[in-house]
């Protein structure tokens, strides 16, 4: 009989495993732990990160702490205080319910819990490392509890090396730390990033709290939405067309106090703003639904940021009536008329008024028989018609004809000379030719045929060059504006421009002033139109936060593809025969100009065989 080849994992081996979907990078464990402090009906959660996560993610709340055996029993994989029965599943009023989050942490990082009740003296200290117990004491500790945990993924140095750069990463930690916050606005949140304090949110409203995140300039842009049903009570905010953007940002679902993420309700969104966006622009939007538990399934993915609804299709038009609802109450939707003359309209008070008779006047001086005068004005009518004696003027043009002719010899002759002294010459200027195809391809003849240029990808690698030199080696000279923008942005957006200016400056912005939720520009770049610069800080932004292009090695990369990209002429652009020649001759003169910034191909060559073989068919 052959050996048994299958075994149990040991515990430690199992719980790493079981980690890898729980903890997949500082962020998720910032979710768990501010999660677990929402539950345990905290009023103040403060939240302190060190290097983006990667050695310090601290949570502090002041909630009802654990007494001596659960501070111990929550380390154990599926021991939780929130549920008993696989029912409670589908009635679910707490953030966590899988018990996996604490077992997952402590088996990939340093933790130190710090936990006291209410009613209790002293409190626990229990210090864990890769699922092993170092430590547990008591202590004088106050109400509440704290999770530090440090060095994560010390015992997996594989999953250390996958993570991002530290903006990236911190994004992220942002991005679930503003979760929590907008989901729970009656409690306090503080967080902390390496020594400063980013945000200080006090207890407030769903639109404080909202307005406190994103910046005071947020509050005008926003449209409240409420609508109640016994299917589901929708409140919120949706934002106004006219500050829609090109990138996914501040768009948020809450189900049951949980974010989620949906495509299908996002989609509902989408279809209540139609006709009232520009192609390719995205509204904001922060929704609150409430449904009975019973009517969603959470329990989809360790994430718990996809939910199963029961009837997804009513929710969907509840969804999309409520939002349309509310963009027309505040005159946000666009009237049926759009050419109506004001000016036709009959003033309202108008209507009372009677109608006036016309007053003649009779000029009492008029004879119709006095024939003088309408005589000289029919004559004068009548020799419009007749033959004029063109003998006079004819006279005016004699001897012009003489000239006429010797003109036209001249330049019959000057044709000849031109053909002979420059043929050659004429002949090299059509070999070096550029034609624009379709508003897309540059078409240049070459000795074996001819290229054919995508002139956006062209464009995006001479720009993308241009700017990495401008980063990295020499500083781009500005072009001064007269008068300074102001543009308006996110705390965390903000923070992170502080972050670029240094790289900013050196391809040719000059900021004047950093404010909490605005910065201020005195200088461009010389390629760059002043309509354009919001777009492109804004696209900037957007990338960096969603990690894109991924194939960046360095943060000055991805800001040279980014404003590449954006500044790049697009599609359907007309090109004149000089900015083709230009555009030519400067791809030519980059270093690598076989490749977009994206690793695509910038052009094609068509030689003359191969038009030959498509001739041969």
């Amino acid at each position: 009989m052959a050996a048994s080849i299958i075994q149990l994992l040991p515990d430690h081996v199992a719980n790493q495993i079981a980690a890898g979907e729980v903890v997949q990078r500082p962020a998720s464990v910032v979710k768990e732990l501010l999660e677990n402090a929402v539950d345990a009906k905290a009023s103040e959660i403060k939240l302190i990160v060190k290097e983006a996560g990667k050695t310090l993610v601290q949570v502090i709340d002041n909630g009802l702490g654990m007494n001596t055996t659960d501070a111990r029993l929550c380390f154990e994989r599926h021991a939780t205080s929130k549920i008993r029965h696989a029912e409670d599943l589908f009635d679910l009023h707490t953030k966590g319910f899988r018990g996996e989050a604490l077992a997952s942490i402590a088996a990939i990082a340093h933790v130190e819990m710090k936990t006291k009740q209410d009613q209790e003296e002293l409190g626990n200290l229990i210090i864990i490392e890769g699922s092993k117990l170092i430590k547990q004491d008591i202590a004088v500790l106050p109400k509440g509890t704290s999770f530090a945990v440090k060095n994560l993924f010390f015992n997996i140095p594989a999953r250390r090396n996958f993570l991002k750069s530290e903006t990236v990463e911190f994004r992220h930690v942002m991005d679930e730390f503003q979760r929590v916050a907008m989901a729970h606005p009656s409690i306090s949140f503080t967080l902390i990033h390496n020594g400063s304090e980013l945000y200080n949110l006090p207890s407030s409203n769903y639109r404080q709290r909202i307005v406190n995140i994103f910046g005071g300039k947020t509050n005008e842009k926003l449209v409240p939405v409420s609508e109640e049903t016994e299917l589901i009570n929708i409140t919120g905010f949706v934002g106004k067309p006219e500050f829609a953007k090109k990138s996914r940002g501040e768009q948020f679902f809450f189900v049951n106090y949980r974010y989620i993420k949906s495509a299908y309700l996002h989609h509902a969104i989408m279809s209540a703003y139609d006709g009232l966006l520009k192609e390719g622009n995205q509204p904001s939007y922060f929704l609150y639904l409430q449904v009975p538990p019973h009517t969603i399934d959470i329990n989809i993915h360790p994430t718990k940021t996809e939910i199963k609804f029961d009837d997804e299709q009513s929710i969907y038009a509840i969804l999309r009536s409520a939002v349309k609802h509310s963009l027309g109450q505040f005159n946000v939707a666009p009237v049926l008329d759009f050419e109506r003359d004001a000016n036709l309209d009959t003033p309202y008070q108008y209507k009372d008024k009677v109608a006036d008779f016309p007053t003649i006047q009779v000029d009492s001086g008029f004879n119709p028989f006095v024939t003088d005068k309408p005589a000289k004005a029919l004559a004068s009518f009548g020799s419009y018609k007749k033959e004029s004696n063109t003998a006079n003027w004819e006279s005016l043009y004699v001897g012009l004809k003489q000239d006429t002719d010797e003109i036209a010899s001249f330049s019959f002759e000057s044709e000849e000379v031109t053909g002979k002294l420059f043929d050659d010459e004429t002949v090299e200027t059509n070999t070096n030719a550029t034609y624009q195809i379709h508003k897309k391809y540059i078409v240049s003849a070459i000795k074996s045929g001819m290229l054919v240029i995508d002139q956006g990808r062209a464009h995006q690698r001479i720009l993308y060059e241009q700017f990495l030199t401008n980063i990295t080696v020499q500083k781009a000279s500005s072009q001064q504006l007269l008068f300074p923008l102001e543009l308006y942005f996110s705390t965390d957006e903000m923070q992170l421009l502080k972050e670029l200016e240094p790289t900013l400056e050196n391809t040719g912005f000059v900021f004047d002033a950093f404010k909490t939720d605005a910065v201020q520009i005195s200088g461009l770049p010389i390629a760059m139109a002043e309509s354009e610069v919001s777009i492109v800080l804004e696209e900037l932004i957007s990338n960096l936060k969603n990690e894109i292009p991924e194939s960046s090695f360095s943060q000055s990369d991805s800001i040279a593809k980014s404003m590449a990209k954006s500044l790049a002429v697009k599609t359907g652009t007309y090109l004149s025969e000089k900015e083709q020649e230009n555009l030519v001759n400067s791809l030519f003169a980059c270093k690598e100009p076989n490749v977009s910034p994206f690793q695509k191909p910038t052009f094609i060559t068509i030689t003359v065989d191969d038009l030959d073989k498509k001739f041969a068919l």
